[in-house]
């Protein structure tokens, strides 16, 4: 398999420029997912890799070998479309042989990569079916073959789970996971699912109109995020904001004020001031609060809505000054909404914005 560079990549149409110089480095074997909100420049970004887009500036190189001005089929890299785009008429194996065939390959040869990929995708049971007479779990694994017999470098995906049910999708999931490890294959994968970018992923890439917000390992992102997009974007449900203001900073601890709280420490290095006059945003995921008796010191939650899930209950309502929140509790929990309950804040667990929205160091790297 191989590596890519991304350096300085940047796409305009017209005048308006949707990538705005993205640095990237992929290693051998590395499974990277491309995540963020639609029309975030996550599929632009692919079809640049693939070829399918011109660059309008940067580079690009796949192994050391500049394949900027490349043209897609000298690039070594094979992609799944989030369209599964069969060829109705044709059987599952020429399906899968087709692109060899155009390339030229013999009937033997396309007939053994053929065999060999649909032995590893478990479609040798499916050869001589058509399109319409299979699932579409079987139409996106043929779909899945079809770039897999071309024994690429690099295997881009495009949102490929996307049309399939929430039940396919999980499964779907593992095969993709499990064939990765199963090849040791370098694959760029794009999704606007958090929840399939932090179960396949090695690394996600998180980006914004245009602009990468963070890199990282998904525990990484989920417990070190870089502003608060990446905080809300990373995790479901989302992660919890409510107003701050930052009232003493000390050596290894900043002390803020939130929700009418005394004042709350937290174990933060000192980066800034939190902006003008002190304004902050404090973050705490779901599971990071507790719901806690009266006599300790807490905030008010009314509770508008209770999710019951089975193994667990997450309580939707809004503090005193009307910020909304999200509490995790334990699955055989009896809050009703209308119900006023006191939840407690672990200040090792919180999180510390700035006015600009940018995240405040932690002094506690195991988080």
């Amino acid at each position: 398999m191989a590596a890519l560079s991304l350096q300085g990549i940047r796409k305009s149409f017209g005048e308006t420029e949707v990538i705005h110089g993205v640095d990237l480095d992929i290693d051998h074997r590395e499974f990277v997912v491309l995540v963020g909100p639609s029309g975030c420049g996550k599929s632009t970004l692919l079809r640049l890799i693939a070829g399918l887009e011109d660059i309008s500036a940067g580079s690009l190189e796949v192994d050391g070998v500049d394949m900027t001005d490349e043209e897609p089929t000298t690039r070594g890299i094979a992609m799944v479309f989030q369209s599964y785009a069969l060829y109705p008429h044709m059987t599952v194996e020429q399906n899968m042989g087709f692109g060899l065939k155009m390339a030229g390959a013999t009937k033997t040869e396309i007939r053994r990569r053929v065999g060999e990929v649909a032995k590893i995708l478990q479609l040798a049971p499916l050869l001589a079916r058509k399109p319409k007479q299979l699932s579409g779990g079987q139409r996106q694994r043929v779909a899945i073959g079809r770039a897999l017999v071309r024994d690429p470098k690099i295997f881009l995906f495009d949102e490929p789970l996307s049309n399939l049910d929430a039940e396919l999708r999980v499964q779907m999931r593992v095969e993709i996971a499990r064939l990765h490890h199963a090849l040791n294959a370098t694959m760029v994968y794009v999704t606007h699912d958090q929840v399939e970018a932090m179960t396949m992923a090695d690394r996600i890439v998180v980006l914004r109109d245009g602009y990468v917000e963070q890199v990282g390992s998904p525990m990484t992102l989920y417990h070190h995020p870089a502003n608060t997009f990446v905080a809300q974007f990373i995790g479901s449900p989302k992660m919890n904001l409510l107003p701050a203001r930052v009232t003493r900073i000390a050596e290894g601890s900043i002390a803020v004020d939130v929700e009418g709280l005394a004042s709350v420490s937290l174990p933060l290095a000192a980066m800034s001031t939190g902006g003008e006059d002190g304004v902050a945003t404090l973050g705490i995921r779901p599971e990071q609060i507790s719901v806690t008796d009266a006599g300790q010191e807490s905030i008010r939650l009314a509770v508008e809505v209770a999710e019951h899930l089975g193994g667990t209950t997450f309580l939707y309502g809004r503090t005193v000054s009307g910020t909304a929140m999200v509490v995790q509790a334990e699955g055989a929990d009896r809050t009703k909404p209308g119900d006023v309950i006191p939840v407690h804040l672990h200040p090792r667990r919180c999180h510390l914005f700035d006015g600009a929205g940018a995240a405040f160091k932690r002094l506690d790297p195991e988080m």
